[in-house]
């Protein structure tokens, strides 16, 4: 399936539900409280981010579609929080807070050592809201509904979606002819009647129906009760064994999942959610749809925290798998975590960069080298933009997402990261190498870098070269072929 950052571009999604403050406080541990058996975590960093419903609006907008956001707040500094930080960070969020006074904003406060929760500690109340907060957040439906192609129900079961709110969303959308995609809380999924999707996750739908859902038949025979009590498509998230699509009078659709490092689950139903809705706005079919959900989602179990996932990572994960190499290609944030994860394993960490825009022999020289002298090696690629700035507007010949296929291909690398800058510097700075390889074209005092690696204990390799082989010459010497004949 082919993707770019144009195939969302006018895509709108309307999401109605709960709302959360995500807060994330970042530390190291390395001791034990000598007052209880409890690890002390030295803070570092805290953040926050839009949690729940949020979470799926900001999804949304990370694939290039704008979203509207209803949901309830309380009159306090978590409602000002959130919203300051959805106005700075997700300008193509339309975010409609509606205020109860009588009520906490809720928050999940996370503890992070070493990229794990150490301890989770939510604020919340449950309670459904009055009437008086039901009518507004109608009230506010109504008025975005006639400007979204679709609608999603994000319900935490935190007191929005009370039974009023959630007949009315569900029977005017279908009037207005929008799909509504629910994701789920409550046990009872007849309630959810009307929609077009229900996305249960295996442990609800078997609170749902009381029957088993490890195997594919026994999914099917408890996805058929739901939807002849709804009406709706059930797509059935299944962890490791993927997703599974069950309609009326059609076979099942099983999506295998991804073979992916696990390494947070927070938020990862929400990209599922937030991807199908722009895939159906744009026109997919819901094949594709939940292809594409289950792809993106595989991705953003790679991340820590409630993560979205960019249009530019989905297309490159969407190339990586037809090509067979899933997962070598990634970007900065993925790079660091597998960093750290060989840091920790004693691992030694190589680092090479260029253009690579026809791979020849002295490339596959190069890499040969640089993974002999090292246990992982990291390969950066300048982007289209960054080579046309260094080698001329008639380059590159291929196109970065081309040129990372054939890199990751190649048996040496174990990661693929492209980078925007002219050169590398600021990766190398924050992937702190323990080698750094370029060819002996260079004098160790010309590679970039160079200096950053040595002052952290690291070294400096130099690579032989094959001599007659550079991509410049591959082209001077294809263009004077053309030309003479």
């Amino acid at each position: 399936m082919q993707i770019s950052a144009k195939t969302f571009a006018g895509c709108r999604i309307l999401v109605i539900g709960d709302l959360v403050l995500d807060r994330f406080t970042y530390g190291d541990v390395d001791r034990i409280s000598p007052e209880a058996p409890v690890p002390v975590l030295r803070v570092h960093s805290t953040k926050v981010s839009p949690g729940c419903a949020a979470n799926v609006a900001t999804n949304v907008t990370a694939l290039g579609a704008r979203a509207i956001l209803i949901g309830v707040v309380g009159a306090d500094q978590e409602a000002r929080a959130l919203t300051s930080t959805i106005a700075a960070d997700f300008e193509g969020i339309t975010f409609i807070p509606v205020t109860d006074t009588g009520r906490q904003t809720a928050t999940k406060t996370r503890y992070i050592a070493a990229g794990q929760q150490v301890l989770r500690a939510d604020r919340e109340v449950t309670h459904a809201v009055d009437e008086a907060t039901e009518n507004r957040v109608l009230e506010a439906f109504r008025a975005a509904l006639k400007n979204c192609d679709v609608i999603v129900i994000s319900d935490y079961n935190k007191g929005l979606l009370t039974d009023r709110v959630l007949r009315a969303v569900i029977d005017e959308a279908r009037q207005a002819n929008r799909p509504v995609l629910v994701d789920p809380k409550r046990v009872r999924l007849a309630e959810y009647r009307g929609a077009t999707l229900i996305k249960p996750n295996r442990k609800e739908l078997v609170a749902a129906t009381g029957l088993p859902c490890s195997s594919n038949q026994e999914a099917a025979e408890a996805a058929r009760q739901v939807v002849q009590a709804t009406g709706a498509m059930i797509l059935l998230t299944r962890s490791e064994q993927g997703m599974s699509l069950f309609r009326a009078g059609t076979p099942p659709l099983h999506v295998r999942g991804e073979a992916r490092e696990v390494f947070d689950v927070s938020g990862a139903g929400d990209t599922t959610i937030a991807t199908l809705a722009v895939a159906l706005a744009a026109g997919l079919p819901i094949e594709g749809g939940v292809n594409l959900a289950n792809t993106a989602a595989g991705i953003v179990v790679g991340k820590v925290g409630t993560a979205t996932v960019r249009i530019a990572e989905l297309t490159r994960a969407l190339g990586a798998t037809a090509h067979g190499f899933h997962g070598r290609i990634v970007d900065l944030e993925t790079a660091l975590r597998r960093r750290e994860e060989w840091r920790q394993q004693g691992l030694v960490c190589g680092f090479t960069n260029g253009c690579f825009d026809l791979i020849h022999p002295g490339h596959i020289s190069l890499l040969a080298q640089a993974k002999r002298l090292c246990d992982r090696l990291i390969v950066a690629l300048n982007s289209d933009q960054s080579v046309r700035r260094l080698k001329g507007p008639d380059r590159p010949l291929q196109v970065e997402q081309a040129r990372a296929y054939v890199m990751a291909s190649i048996e040496h690398p174990d990661l693929v990261v492209i980078f925007e800058e002219d050169t590398p510097l600021a990766l190398i700075e924050a992937l702190r190498p323990d080698l750094l390889v370029k060819g002996a074209d260079y004098r160790e005092d010309q590679v970039v870098g160079a200096e950053l690696v040595r002052s952290w204990g690291g070294k400096v390799a130099l690579a032989d070269i094959v001599p007659d082989h550079s991509t410049t010459g591959l082209v001077q010497r294809s263009r004077g072929k053309a030309t003479a004949t």
